[in-house]
């Protein structure tokens, strides 16, 4: 049975996500592909509780360091009980964040040496990586506009705009690094541009899949 294909989002807060991964998801699965949504952190029961610890407003402050830690351990979950099984089976996975996320946010964004990130992720996922990544890339204040309509902030959503100005250049240096198999998209645009340029994506990728 062939290998389905790992295929991530990445991008700050704000830039649509959900919305873009399911467009592209609907695009896969008419071709005849199945698709497994999932998210990091989170995408099984326990990485889930992991994730609301990591994102909630609690009162016992959460050390940058058991954050990074917290965000690798959801990651090994999900890895070895969701996306490797289904991957296996022929399955194609879509991701909102991975391994890049933490690169961008605990790297660019806290300052974690880069050093520390990979061997975690050696750890973590060993040589699984996406197949493609789709950056959805806008400035900071234009994508902090869409995040406030979306309700009350998360642990992350509240940081400061010079932080989230880190985390963009970081993503953009990473795809950069690595533009064989990063994809941007200017999210800065209406969403019938923003659909275009995806679909654009997903007819080379189904082309030759």
């Amino acid at each position: 049975m062939q290998r389905g294909l790992f295929i991530t989002f990445e991008g700050i807060e704000g830039v649509g996500k959900s919305t873009n991964i399911d467009y592209l998801a609907g695009l896969i699965e008419a071709h005849g592909h199945p698709v497994l949504r999932t998210r990091e952190p989170g995408g099984t029961p326990i990485a889930e509780d992991i994730r609301r610890i990591l994102k909630e407003h609690g009162d016992e402050p959460l050390p940058d360091v058991a954050e990074l830690l917290l965000l690798f351990a959801a990651r090994s979950i999900n890895v070895n009980n969701a996306i490797r099984p289904a991957l296996t089976s022929g399955t194609w996975v879509i991701s909102d964040r991975f391994t890049d996320s933490t690169r961008a946010y605990q790297g660019g964004g806290r300052g974690f040496p880069v050093e520390s990130i990979e061997w975690l992720a050696e750890l973590a996922h060993g040589d699984l990586q996406p197949d493609l990544t789709i950056l959805l890339d806008a400035p900071v204040d234009v994508a902090m506009q869409r995040a406030d309509r979306r309700g009350e902030p998360d642990r992350f959503e509240v940081e400061r705009a010079e932080f989230f100005d880190r985390v963009r250049q970081a993503y953009l240096q990473l795809a950069e690094r690595e533009p064989d198999r990063f994809a941007i998209v200017d999210c800065s645009r209406d969403l019938d541009a923003v659909r275009a340029a995806i679909s654009e994506i997903a007819e080379a990728l189904l082309l030759n899949n």
